[in-house]
């Protein structure tokens, strides 16, 4: 018998159940994600023939791409499809669209990417959305389970970029997407063993229409999606259309959350403008912080040594997964200084966390620019202080990533969630597009056709980032007031 939603809320302890299900699932999905996106540019460049600056803006538009229609998806399962189809169907496409490439990585790339795009739409933003169901609206525990879910990401995330960037640098590429293909099934085939027990969360929103008429609806999303292919494969070969695109979808977003944010009642306004406010702020930090799948992807690859504290270690793999290393490592810790502040009345506020989460960002960016007087003559410099960096900057994030859903759930009314969601992975879709752009931009910097040349210039526009993140961090602090305002009872 299936659980109600009443039951699945009333849980005993920290975590429900379900929780482990959907930390499952999702360390899959992001063990093939970030495989995928670790060995990008480095693909692009060094088995594609493309120029580091083409490299980076193409890096930018696939990310974009892929973030972009986790909002389009987030709609389609709020109105048509309930998060649990959706969820189904984005990691059909996604696997079949890993094992394409896999068949043929050089000559089907692009086709893979596409079904890549349109699978991660469709489920990355509605499994989040429902580890926000399994908890009433004022339960204090949501932010607990959302940063054992952040755990379950970076878990993904550390497997994934060692392994892929292993298995595509020095065995085969094919053996890189075909793992990818083989994690996303993984992911898929527990969430058919265990989908039971989240009882009606995740069901179509509309049960109270006849059958025919539902699966009519549904069956036009999924032709919708597949028909959309095409257009997405040309959008991706040639950035320029992607320009266009971005442009469209952000006005239209914007213009939709506008209009739904108006059918509102005068609280719950506010609180969607304190919300859009974080989202903004998200689209910021990922603009600076996603240079790791771009440019220092590029930057790892040619201007870093391969010794880290003595042991032999290939600079991508460190570039790819010290984040996720770090935060499975220390986010635990941070968590208990969090609660230990709270005690003394001591622990800043959400919109301070983001703050501060900036200032880290700025340090990590400063010791970037730093790299260049640790550099030998060869234009290589320092993997020890570079694994650092991405010490200081996981720090960063651990004040603003696990928090950062949780609060948009908060902030929002139940009907809104898989719209809000989709929109916090907007944020990150223009922040990934503003990457890309910024990556290139250091790669035509670069003058010369030396590591040193190139080691310089990266460098400068890191310098550059750090200030821009320490800007950002600075303006949150001191607006820090005025948003609680808007926040209202909302912590």
């Amino acid at each position: 018998m299936s659980l109600t939603l009443e039951e699945i809320q009333n849980f005993k302890g920290k975590y429900p159940k379900q929780l482990w299900t959907l930390f499952t699932v999702e360390m899959w999905e992001r063990f093939c994600f970030y495989g995928m996106r670790g060995v990008l540019t480095i693909f692009m460049v060094d088995q594609l023939g493309l120029l580091e600056d083409k490299a980076n803006l193409q890096y930018g538009a696939i990310q974009a791409f892929i973030y972009a229609f986790t909002f389009i998806g987030g709609i389609f399962a709020d109105k048509i499809l309930g998060f649990k189809k959706s969820l189904v169907f984005g990691g059909l496409i996604m696997t079949v669209g890993n094992l394409i490439i896999a068949f043929s990585p050089h000559d089907f790339f692009y086709f893979g990417i596409t079904c890549s795009i349109i699978g991660t739409g469709f489920f990355k933003p509605n499994i989040s959305s429902m580890v926000g169901e399994l908890y009433k609206e004022d339960d204090p525990r949501r932010d607990a389970g959302y940063g054992l879910f952040y755990a379950g990401i970076n878990i993904g995330g550390l497997l994934g970029g060692a392994l892929c960037v292993y298995l595509g640098k020095y065995h085969s590429w094919s053996w890189c997407f075909l793992a990818a293909a083989i994690v996303m099934l993984l992911g898929l085939i527990t969430f058919f063993a265990t989908k039971k027990s989240l009882g009606p969360i995740g069901d179509s929103p509309l049960q109270v229409l006849p059958q025919s008429k539902r699966t009519l609806r549904e069956v036009l999303v999924y032709i919708g999606a597949l028909l959309s292919m095409p257009l997405i494969f040309i959008m991706v070969k040639n950035t320029d259309y992607t320009d266009y695109f971005m442009y469209l979808i952000g006005i239209a977003a914007v213009g939709y959350f506008i209009v739904e944010t108006l059918k509102q009642t005068t609280p719950y306004q506010k609180k969607l403008v304190a919300a859009f406010i974080f989202i903004f702020m998200y689209f910021l930090f990922n603009s600076i912080y996603e240079q790791s799948g771009g440019s220092l992807s590029l930057f790892a690859k040619d201007n870093l040594v391969h010794n880290l504290l003595g042991f032999g270690m290939d600079p991508n793999i460190i570039n790819n997964s010290a984040n996720s290393f770090f935060i499975i490592l220390f986010s635990p810790l941070i968590g208990l200084a969090w609660v230990a502040l709270n005690k003394k009345k001591l622990e800043p506020n959400t919109i301070n966390k983001f703050g501060i989460g900036f200032l880290f960002l700025a340090g990590g960016f400063f010791l970037f620019y730093s790299l260049r007087y640790f550099a030998g003559a060869d234009g290589k410099s320092s993997l020890n202080l570079f694994t650092f960096t991405w010490l200081v900057i996981t720090f960063g994030e651990l004040c603003l990533g696990p928090i950062g859903m949780s609060i948009i759930t908060k902030l929002s009314p139940k009907k809104m969630f898989g719209m809000m969601m989709g929109l916090w992975f907007l944020a990150s879709a223009f922040g990934q597009f503003a990457a890309g752009k910024i990556g290139a931009s250091l790669s035509e910097a670069n003058t010369g056709n030396t590591n040193m040349s190139k080691l310089i210039a990266y460098t400068d526009g890191y310098k550059t980032l750090g200030i821009y993140a320490l800007i950002a961090g600075v303006v949150l602090i001191l607006l820090s007031s005025f948003i609680r305002k808007l926040m209202q009872e909302v912590k």
